[in-house]
């Protein structure tokens, strides 16, 4: 029985990843405009053939001198190649096969590994079974909260990271907003497992975990995060429906009450930042602002972690305005950069999000700076474009180590400096 239960499971793993969504030939392209002409040329041939863009996140947000990178089906590759040759466009192409490179990720047994690993992208079933363990494992430090369920009914789990005294500054952690982004999610793992194994030895840790409560969410898109894992790698919404349309999902990160569906969403459903039907109309947002609505009165900041670019950002993204204590935000982002870099040298920018990045609005920390989180920041973690969203597990250790001196810069500064 035993070996028969053993050859099922053989059968069923390579079934369910054949299901999934090939992308055999898909090629990845960037490109860096030099003048309008060029800009409008993309936006134009952006209206006629269907580009999925990495960085900037939409086609709105191209602008001269950025690097573009977009995704092209094998189908569409050769042509779009010419095109770009024809009107004298350089280019390079960063991924030749994007199937082979999704398939690098799983060199280590990823989709066939039954433990969780700190050095491995897990699926949701790992990582909400891991939240289960930690939290028993670590009753004094750590708790698992239900904060909502997702659109498909699953459950939003947040980690409670901290000594419980009764009187806490509280820092709100939040992963996973884009469902292909998925060192992300790892680094939220991989904060908890340092907050709960260097307790009582590394002191600056110890001194925050006793001052401090951190709320991690690991996951926050959990339904669009599963079909990465089932049948799309490189889905990036969540998974709901939306009326007169076929096409499926809302962008997380457009849906809060932050100058809602203006600069830098859409309201097209079948774009990447559509904005949804309304704002804090997702199932995802509502359970995260509610609890956050709810604990008000303790939290004096907010990290949301994202990938890829290298950049540490504050708001504004939804106008080209300065926050109040913007002089602040940037002091500190200077120096969380900065202590980042002490590790392996890996380059930061850092600014506002309309100025550094692109205007963006409905995003999650513009909405929690409104409601009064003064210390709101958004990591676009590893890399700068080499591999995007598939960075290597390889590259999870190195990622994770570097970004923790980052965000133990910023909750010392909250600690010491924030009321």
């Amino acid at each position: 029985m035993k070996f028969m239960v053993l050859f099922l499971g053989l059968l069923v793993w390579p079934q369910a990843v054949s299901l999934a969504r090939r992308f055999d030939s898909d090629k990845v392209f960037r490109v860096a405009p030099q003048n309008e002409t060029q800009v409008n040329f993309l936006k134009e041939l952006a209206s006629a053939v269907q580009l999925d863009f990495w960085h900037p996140d939409s086609v709105h947000h191209i602008v001269i001198g950025t690097d573009v990178d977009f995704q092209v089906s094998s189908y569409l590759a050769n042509h779009v190649q010419m095109k770009l040759e024809q009107n004298e466009l350089q280019h390079e192409i960063l991924f030749h096969n994007l199937q082979e490179e999704i398939e690098k990720q799983f060199k280590g047994g990823s989709y066939f590994r039954k433990k969780h690993s700190y050095l491995k992208y897990n699926d949701w079933d790992k990582i909400v079974a891991w939240t289960e363990r930690i939290a028993r494992n670590n009753p004094k430090l750590v708790s698992r909260i239900e904060i909502g369920k997702t659109y498909e009914g699953r459950s939003m789990y947040l980690l409670k990271v901290g000594k419980e005294t009764g009187r806490k500054r509280v820092i709100f952690m939040e992963c996973g907003t884009h469902a292909r982004e998925w060192i992300s999610p790892a680094f939220c793992q991989w904060f908890v497992k340092q907050a709960t194994s260097t307790y009582g030895k590394d002191k600056e840790m110890t001194k925050l975990l006793d001052s401090m409560n951190f709320y991690v969410l690991p996951v926050f898109n959990i339904d669009g995060y599963v079909w990465t894992w089932t049948e799309n790698r490189m889905w990036r919404k969540n998974r709901s429906n939306n009326s007169d349309s076929d096409c499926i999902g809302t962008d997380l990160n457009r849906n809060f009450k932050a100058a809602w569906c203006t600069q830098g969403s859409s309201d097209d459903p079948c774009d990447q930042i559509y904005c949804g039907p309304s704002a804090e109309s997702e199932q995802e947002t509502k359970g995260l602002a509610n609890f956050i609505r709810d604990h008000l009165a303790v939290i004096r900041g907010y990290i949301s972690f994202h990938s890829y670019s290298q950049m540490l950002m504050f708001p504004y993204g939804y106008t080209y305005k300065m926050a109040p204590n913007h002089d602040e935000l940037n002091k500190v982002a200077k120096g969380a950069v900065e202590a980042l870099s002490t590790l392996y040298g890996t380059k930061y920018v850092y600014g506002p999000i309309a100025e550094t990045i692109y205007p963006a609005s409905g995003a999650s920390i513009d909405w929690a700076y409104d409601e009064g989180i003064k210390h709101a920041y958004v990591f676009e973690l590893r890399d700068d474009g080499r591999y995007g969203f598939l960075l290597p597990e390889s590259k999870i250790r190195p990622t994770c180590k570097e970004t923790m001196l980052a965000v133990k810069y910023i909750a010392s500064h909250i600690l010491t400096s924030v009321p």
